[in-house]
C-alpha cells in the first residue's frame, strides 16, 4: 500500500481528529528520525502513522491495544512494522519488550509528540523558535504532560541519537507538519 492508502485505512478506524493528528505527528517525526539515522523512511513513516490504528476500539482496555492492530494490519504491513506496533504498548498488552531499532524508534517518536505538542500550546509562537533545551526542562517537570513517558523518549539512545539531537529533529518535523 502506498502512503495515501495507509492514511485512508487509518481514517477507517480513527475518527477523533486529535488521534489522527497524533498519528500524523508520529509519522512526521519517525520519517525525520529515519532519515537522520539512515533507516527506511517509508517503513518508519507507515509504521508510525498506523501505530494507534486500534486505539478507538481499545481505549477502555489498554491490555488489548496492539492486539487489534495485528488483526487489522497483518496483511498490510511487513512483520517488522507489526512487531513495532505491538511492542509500542508492551507495558500493558503482554507484547515482548522492544528489541529492534524500529521498535524503539516508534516508541520514542510517537511519545515525544505529546510532550512537544503540549509545550507548543503554552507558547505564543507554537513550535516556531522552540528549542530542545526548553523541552529538556519540561521533561524534568513530572507534572507537565504527566502521561508522557520520559523513559520512552529516552529510548532515542537506542537509535544512536543524543536526547537534544532527537528533540531537535522532532521539533522540526512537527513544525514542518504544522506549516504544511
Amino acid at each position: 500500500m502506498d502512503r495515501n492508502q495507509l492514511f485512508e485505512l487509518l481514517k477507517e478506524y480513527l475518527k477523533d481528529t486529535a488521534m489522527i493528528m497524533h498519528s500524523l505527528q508520529s509519522e512526521a517525526v519517525a520519517r525525520a528520525v529515519a532519515q537522520a539515522i539512515g533507516e527506511d523512511v517509508n517503513l518508519w513513516g507507515g509504521t508510525a502513522l498506523l501505530h494507534d490504528i486500534d486505539y478507538e476500539m481499545t481505549k477502555a482496555t489498554p491490555d488489548r491495544h496492539g492486539h487489534e492492530s495485528i488483526r487489522i494490519l497483518e496483511k498490510v504491513l511487513p512483520s517488522e512494522s507489526i512487531n513495532a506496533i505491538f511492542t509500542h504498548n508492551y507495558e500493558h498488552n503482554g507484547a515482548p519488550a522492544p528489541a529492534s531499532v524500529l521498535d524503539h524508534g516508534i516508541r520514542c517518536c510517537e511519545t515525544v509528540t505529546g510532550l512537544i505538542h503540549a509545550a507548543s500550546l503554552l507558547r505564543p509562537d507554537g513550535y516556531e523558535g522552540m528549542e530542545p533545551k526548553s523541552i529538556r526542562k519540561k521533561m524534568k517537570d513530572k507534572a507537565f504532560a504527566r502521561n508522557v513517558s520520559r523513559e520512552c523518549i529516552l529510548e532515542c539512545s537506542h537509535l544512536g541519537l543524543e536526547l537534544s539531537e532527537f528533540l531537535k529533529i522532532a521539533i522540526n518535523a512537527m513544525s514542518d507538519l504544522e506549516k504544511s
